[in-house]
């Protein structure tokens, strides 16, 4: 059997962000945080990371990470455009952005041929993390059984505005009973709620959520392919909507194509949604190398 992959999605505008946040340099010899989870997938087990990038940028990135990562993992580079599988259906002609997450993870197709990992770029997910994943793909996955690495939702926020999250319903046997992509979550007096349709609802601290670090066999792109034909039917001429990772999952149950386990992980969450969160990111990759969890220069 071969060694589970790790998808990483790099291809996002970064709009709240106002910058190319993938490659920002944040520890102390300017590693990303994609630098700090290919570690983490390196010494977890992992075989190869299949970045997802926009082809406009493809240079500059390789060249940021193929001297770091040559003779440590295999490496391949797919690319997220607006085109790809969309033949046929209408599409808004003024759009730009791009479709989302799963859309992304169906553009892997042909190139991911085995049990994986997908992460988001711009999202530090911690050593427990990749162990848990990694034992959960060589152990567990198959194309009944998909998994997804819960975080508790109150160590997910950032104190500098909104988030998305996929809020998971969980059965007494930490199976998944449904997931919604819930996108304006914040904290407000104390409590925390998101907001739909000018509307706040409240949610609990403890509630797990998906940060979008979830365990796949490769049959879930053939889903992703299958919804998004019936996602450009029902959305295709909306210029900012988007086909998200935590759909398809939660299709996959609702379909009754079999189950998703919500791993619960105690592992440490932090991110940049905003250029004001980077102070905080820095500091705590900081703590994790004084504490010796990474040595000071990554590689």
């Amino acid at each position: 059997m071969s060694a589970p992959t790790l998808v990483i999605l790099a291809a996002g505008m970064a709009s709240r962000y106002g910058s190319q946040k993938q490659t920002e340099g944040f520890g102390p010899n300017g590693e990303t945080i994609m630098d700090y989870s290919i570690y983490d997938a390196i010494r977890a087990g992992f075989g190869k990371v299949v970045f997802i990038i926009r082809e406009d940028f493809a240079e500059p990135f390789k060249a940021i990470f193929e001297p770091k990562l040559n003779g440590k993992i295999a490496t391949e580079y797919v690319y997220q455009a607006l085109n790809k599988y969309t033949q046929g259906k209408l599409v808004n002609p003024e759009r730009t952005k791009p479709w989302g997450t799963a859309h992304a993870v169906l553009c892997t197709k042909g190139v991911v041929n085995e049990p994986f990992a997908v992460i988001n770029a711009d999202d530090y997910y911690g050593k427990e993390a990749f162990e848990q994943a990694y034992h959960f793909l060589t152990k567990e996955c198959n194309d009944k059984t998909y998994c997804i690495l819960g975080y508790e939702l109150a160590n997910t926020l950032s104190e500098n505005g909104t988030v998305s999250r996929g809020v998971c319903s969980v059965a007494e046997n930490n199976t998944l009973t449904q997931i919604n992509e819930r996108t304006k979550i914040y904290r407000k007096e104390g409590q925390i709620v998101f907001e739909e349709e000018g509307v706040e609802h409240p949610l609990k601290e403890d509630t797990r959520v998906s940060m979008n670090f979830m365990c796949f066999a490769p049959n879930f792109i053939d889903l992703c392919a299958q919804e998004f034909n019936s996602f450009l039917d029902k959305q295709g001429m909306e210029l900012k909507s988007e086909f998200y990772i935590p759909f398809v999952t939660g299709q996959f149950s609702t379909l009754k194509l079999g189950d998703v386990k919500v791993i619960p992980t105690n592992a440490k969450w932090f991110g940049v949604t905003y250029k004001e969160d980077a102070p905080s990111v820095k500091a705590s990759i900081d703590a994790l190398v004084k504490s010796n969890v990474y040595p000071e220069k990554l590689w």
